[in-house]
């Protein structure tokens, strides 16, 4: 039987959840006071200090199981939109360009189907009710992205996706296509994240090789740490692709997913038989191997990457001069991902236009890291959180039985 996500009976505190508007400006004092900041992304608990305040609201109010050590989880509210094709809202609310290009609304209080290849626009239960000198960046979680579920974050009258600006207030959408399975989602569930950031917040080349050799950011197989000279950094820290068995990687190298599969329901964890969604691959002759046009594929970079605890990290989803295709959808790496010895990436490749030739460790992604304002309360992997990935080598994600 399904186990359906429910509302924390008690949530995060704030003004806003209680009476909306109510002591307006003692809230933006409040705000202000952490508002003044360095360059960086903000952490735990200044995140929790955001929603206490009332600059983050939501009914029924923030769980606090939704702050990450350096991001916020966002919620589906009740009602979805069927759309006939996504849409950027440069110039427009998305409540006024939805009156134009929905097909059909419908409910998902008790939970409802999303099916493989249409486009869908879902309010979310949060909403930014304070203007905030950061900037928002959106990206899937981690389990959104290994179903190959494509999300992308919307806010009115804004010209980028998965990007809210500074000052911005009101309401916060998001469009979702499943691209390989079908999908049962319901009110409550989290298919995305947020982060807050200030300036320039990017660590340079030299930082990121200062920072390898105070406390190694890559290892091997074995937990030995990469020598310094076999750093590969161009605006970021480059890694490579497992297509061979190892230590970590005993069984198959990758996974693709099945064209013709039943639902996925996001609600139940591990309730899912991987064989029924996902083909095995065995490690290839040579160790090379062709991913084929827009088939969806499930593999593990070849280093294990840590993320020290006073720093986040993103992974590019694209860069063609490494090759036409994306290399991952939930890129984000909370402070701490990866403990001591690292964890290996997960990677959710989808090539496009022509067949791609992999080779066990080629140059297949990039990692940018970046500073956090303050050490986080909390960091990945601690038992207060829900760390499903700290530790992994080859992965599918929480929803399936290997």
């Amino acid at each position: 039987m399904a186990r359906f996500p429910v509302y924390a009976t008690e949530g995060i505190s704030s003004p806003g959840n209680r009476t909306r508007g109510q002591n307006g400006r003692e809230n933006a004092a409040r705000a202000a006071s952490f508002c003044r900041v360095s360059n960086g992304i903000l952490v735990h608990q200044q995140i929790r200090a955001l929603i206490e305040s009332g600059a983050i609201t939501s009914t029924p109010a923030i769980a606090p199981t939704q702050i990450q050590p350096s991001s916020l989880d966002l919620r589906l509210a009740t009602r979805g939109y069927r759309v006939r094709s996504g849409f950027l809202p440069e110039t427009v609310r998305v409540a006024d360009r939805l009156e134009d290009v929905t097909l059909y609304t419908f409910d998902l209080t008790d939970g409802a189907v999303l099916e493989k290849g249409h486009c869908y626009i879902i309010p979310l239960l949060e909403q930014i009710e304070q203007p905030l000198p950061y900037l928002i960046r959106a990206n899937p979680k981690s389990s959104t992205g290994r179903l190959d579920l494509f999300t992308r974050l919307l806010a009115d009258n804004c010209g980028r996706f998965e990007q809210v600006p500074p000052g911005y207030t009101g309401p916060l959408f998001l469009e979702v296509v499943p691209r390989s399975f079908p999908v049962r989602v319901q009110t409550g569930l989290s298919l995305c994240q947020i982060r807050f950031s200030a300036g320039n917040a990017s660590l340079s080349d030299d930082e990121l090789r200062a920072e390898h050799a105070r406390h190694p950011l890559l290892f091997d197989d074995r937990g030995e740490p990469i020598p310094e000279s076999r750093l590969r950094l161009d605006n970021g820290l480059m890694m490579g692709v497992a297509t061979r068995t190892d230590r970590d990687i005993q069984g198959p190298i990758g996974y693709v997913a099945r064209r013709y599969t039943g639902i996925v329901d996001m609600a139940d964890d591990g309730g899912h038989d991987a064989d029924a969604f996902f083909e095995p691959l065995a490690e290839p002759k040579g160790g090379h191997l062709i991913v084929e046009p827009e088939e969806f594929y499930i593999f593990a970079s070849k280093e294990r990457v840590r993320v020290p605890s006073h720093l986040a990290a993103e992974m590019a989803a694209y860069d063609v001069g490494i090759g036409e295709l994306r290399t991952n959808y939930a890129g984000f790496f909370d402070n701490g991902f990866g403990g001591d010895s690292g964890t290996r990436a997960v990677l959710e490749v989808r090539p496009h236009d022509v067949p791609f030739l992999l080779e066990d460790g080629q140059v297949f992604f990039k990692l940018e890291f970046f500073r956090t304002q303050e050490l986080p309360d909390v960091v990945y992997g601690d038992k207060r959180l829900s760390s499903h990935y700290q530790g992994q080598s080859l992965k599918l994600s929480k929803h399936f039985r290997v």
